[in-house]
């Protein structure tokens, strides 16, 4: 996945560890603990719902300096000023959130649990990343 580099992708897969234990990415997302935490008590509904932080903090450290690395923009030659990002389908998604009005970070970590479906996705059907942009 353009962004992610080695030495993140191998932290990544190894606190993932064996992917069939998930026969769904709404689990690997709740493993990771990245997941909204829904607070209700009868007629309440709380406004601001944090992550569950239930899951790897090492895994969750590196899917937010995964992404990070994603949505950061690149040169694409010392010689021009096109700036393009990393990865295009992870910034148009980040840009959207960002137009709605989300504060940063709560893109960041909407973009990190959009990183694990991919991730779920790539490593269930056993392919490569193809980014269609």
């Amino acid at each position: 996945i353009p962004g992610i580099g080695e030495k993140i992708a191998a932290t990544i897969i190894s606190e993932i560890g064996e992917i069939d234990r998930f026969n769904h990415p709404k689990k690997l997302v709740a493993f990771a603990g990245v997941d909204p935490s829904v607070f209700e008590s009868g007629k309440f509904t709380t406004t601001k719902n944090r992550i569950t932080k239930r899951g790897s903090s090492r895994l969750r450290h590196a899917l937010y300096m995964a992404v990070r690395c994603a949505i950061r923009d690149c040169r694409k030659k010392k010689t021009t000023d096109e700036i393009i990002p990393r990865n295009k389908k992870m910034r148009e998604f980040y840009d959207k959130k960002r137009e709605e009005g989300k504060p940063y970070k709560v893109a960041v970590i909407a973009c990190v649990n959009k990183l694990l479906h991919w991730i779920f996705a790539l490593l269930k059907s056993k392919t490569t990343f193809q980014d269609i942009a």
